[in-house]
């Protein structure tokens, strides 16, 4: 959400940047929007990254359990 919220403040700074010939406010406008897009690019990594670890894990027991079972079968 960080990033969205950063995105909107960068394209205002930029627009008023833009709107008053404040080229550093535009500037930082910029930044600010494209620091917003890679925070949210981060977190959308962050959460795959999550999601392949939890399926992992997931079957990192099923494997557990399925060896527990063929154990007591003996």
């Amino acid at each position: 959400m960080a990033g969205k919220t950063d995105q909107v403040k960068g394209q205002v700074e930029e627009a008023v940047g833009s709107l008053t010939g404040d080229k550093d406010l535009e500037s930082e406008g910029k930044a600010d929007r494209r620091a917003g897009k890679t925070k949210e690019k981060v977190d959308h990594a962050k959460d795959k990254v999550e999601e392949v670890i939890d399926k992992a894990e997931e079957k990192v027991e099923e494997m557990i359990d399925k060896a527990k079972e063929a154990i007591h079968r003996k």
